[in-house]
């Protein structure tokens, strides 16, 4: 496996957010967490990434290095990036220097390469390399924040709520650029609220609640899993 997330515990001070929670994610396949506002998930993922939480117990693993006690650079620097919540652009900066910036925690060599290949990937973005990150909409600012964060090359992009405040036509452009990217080896790990699209692209998924793992298996058996469908697709379980 890739990442292999076991027993964890972690929180914030004294709160304890996260409580025995395993995941993994093999190379070049697609993960979700899916869960309500406060489940956890999005502390998951910082905590992954050694981002102000407080870890009680487990273990992380990351293509074989132990994470637990790596800072947030090293993180990056072993190919695990996070494109978090509210996409964090630095607004008063263009969109070139924004993607560029991705490129910090590695070597430089293939830096204009690399910022070619992204801006083959967003044609959109390559029309606006000169604008400031602001006056982008919001699909753009996502397509800006998942094209730093291929910068730096990962082998795990960890997504958290890419499609949040997005049209429903843009959200669809958001799941075809990662099913492209899951196309091209890239192994992703995405924190969703659109259960049906999220079951729809991943291979395996898993359902949060309270801190804890409720549910997990294969995406496609999730998605016809009656208390799945009943919470987050819309259906009805049948209480008699």
């Amino acid at each position: 496996m890739l990442l292999e997330v076991r027993d964890l515990s972690a929180g914030y001070g004294a709160l304890d957010v996260l409580r025995g929670v395993s995941i993994s994610v093999a190379a070049g396949e697609l993960v979700a967490v899916l869960g309500a506002n406060g489940a956890g998930k999005s502390t998951l993922l910082r905590t992954i990434s050694r981002y102000d939480t407080n870890v009680r117990g487990g273990s992380i693993v990351f293509d074989g290095h132990d994470l637990l006690r790596a800072a947030t650079e090293r993180v990056v620097r072993l190919g695990c990036l996070q494109v978090p919540e509210g996409r964090q652009l630095f607004t008063e900066l263009s969109v070139d220097d924004n993607i560029r910036l991705g490129a910090y925690a590695t070597r430089r060599r293939t830096l204009a390469a690399d910022v070619d290949a992204v801006y083959a990937r967003f044609p959109r973005l390559a029309q606006r390399r000169s604008q400031l990150a602001f006056s982008l909409s919001g699909g753009e600012q996502q397509m800006l924040a998942i094209g730093r964060a291929l910068m730096a090359k990962p082998k795990l992009l960890m997504l958290d709520e890419p499609s949040t405040g997005l049209a429903p036509q843009i959200v669809a452009q958001i799941f075809g650029i990662i099913a492209d990217l899951k196309a091209a080896g890239t192994a992703v790990l995405l924190v969703e609220q659109n259960a049906f699209l999220t079951l729809k692209a991943a291979d395996r998924a898993y359902i949060m609640e309270n801190g804890t793992i409720a549910l997990e298996g294969l995406a496609h058996e999730l998605a016809n899993d009656e208390r799945v469908r009943a919470i987050y697709l819309g259906g009805t379980v049948d209480e008699g």
